[in-house]
Order: structure tokens, then sequence, then C-alpha cells
């Protein structure tokens, strides 16, 4: 009886439903983007199940989930069907696999060049439509520390506080620091005041025998370094 109640339960699932039912048969690798989010919105619009709706949203971001990681709740909502709590489920969901690969990336623990800094922090900040800034802490090997965010904004910039910074390079007992933002514009070029904060950055790292050895640029998958242009 209770097989029996199960098989028929399943085939008469909706439509909507039908991604759960092939997740437990044949395992999540089958299912496709839409159908994966289609499980995480639980239901569609009156008009159209949660798989045509996820193919909708999909579909406005160019079928790219890193676009789709970018978007604000505000931007998800605008679909209709999809209200405040289905867009925090998805932006929740995007966040936990881009953590996820974070962890299993972040495996570098000695840092000599600019790519393994990229390499180290690309996925801090991956999918950020807002300024960030942080500082990779070194000892005096170049082994990594410990990571730190110093301060975050808007879309123009952010600020960083030198005190800050070295405040938290001296009580983490570093050696040396590697200061990181990024750019949402997707312009690496710096700024006049990137290239001012990195010069009294690094004059009064060299008073404190705490040198800043890298101010690296993030912007769409690419970055700039300082001390690949001869500036540190």
């Amino acid at each position: 009886m209770k097989n029996y109640e199960q098989k028929v339960g399943i085939k008469l699932w909706a439509e909507e439903d039908r991604p759960r039912e092939k997740l437990l048969l044949h395992g999540r690798r089958h299912l496709t983007d839409a159908e994966l989010i289609a499980i995480l919105i639980g239901s569609g619009s009156k008009n159209e199940t949660a798989v045509d709706l996820s193919k909708k949203i999909l579909s406005f971001y160019d079928h790219n989930l890193t676009k789709l990681g970018k978007a604000s709740i505000l931007d998800l909502s605008r679909f209709k069907g999809i209200g405040e709590a289905k867009a925090l489920t998805i932006i929740a969901a995007l966040e936990l696999g881009l953590r996820r690969k974070e962890t299993t990336e972040e495996v570098i623990t000695h840092v000599t060049t600019s790519n393994d800094v990229y390499k180290y922090l690309h996925q801090t900040f991956a999918n950020l439509n807002h300024e960030e800034f942080w500082i990779l802490l070194l000892n005096r090997s170049n082994r990594v520390i410990g990571k730190f965010l110093i301060s975050k904004g808007g879309q123009a910039g952010t600020v960083a506080d030198p005190k800050i910074i070295f405040k938290t390079a001296l009580e983490n007992n570093a050696a040396n620091v590697v200061l990181a933002h990024n750019h949402p514009s997707g312009n690496l070029k710096p700024s006049e005041s990137d290239d001012k904060l990195t010069r009294d950055m690094v004059a009064s790292g060299n008073l404190l025998s705490l040198y800043v050895v890298d101010h690296l640029i993030f912007a769409n998958n690419r970055y700039y370094s300082y001390r690949d242009e001869d500036l540190i």
C-alpha cells in the first residue's frame, strides 16, 4: 500500500513540481538551470509554470548565472510571479553556490605574484554591483594570514581608512599587506584617489616596516596590479 501511494503521488504531481520528480529519480546533474531555479521558487504565476517563469528569468539574463547572481531583490521582483520571498530564495541560493566555489578554490596559502592574489580573491569580488575594499595579510614568508573587509560602498566608490588597514594588519602580526578593491563599472583604470591611496599606504607602511606589496583592482574577471606596472 505504501509503495502504491508513493507511485500514484508522483504521477499526480503538478507540472510545476516535475523538476522535483526528476531530481528524485535521476539526480541533480540531470536538471537544467531553469529546472533548478523552478525548484527554488516553488510555483509560477497563474498563466505559466515555475519552469516557464524560470526560463523567462534566465533568458532576460542571457542564460548567464553570473549575471543573474548580480540581480537585486527589486530586479527579480519585476517578474510576474516573483515576490520578495522568492527573490530572496534565488539570491540566497546563488550566494551559497558562490561561497561553495570560494571555499574549494581558496587553497592558495603562499602568495608570490599578482596572479596568486587574483586567484585567492577573485570569488570575493565576483558578482558585486557595489565597491568593496579588502586587504590580504601575509607573514614574512608571504603566506596568507587572512583576508579582511575594510569598507564597502556604492557603485561610485568606497572609502578605505589607512588607520583601519594598519590597525588590522598590526593586530594580526602581518609583515606584508596587499590592497584590493573592485570597480563595478568594469573599468580597470585606477582613479586619482586610487593612486593617492596607494602612494600614501606604501609610504606609511615603510615607516612601520609593514610593507604594502601590491594593490589590485578587480573588474569583469580581470585585474590591474600596481606592482606589475612597477608603481610599487
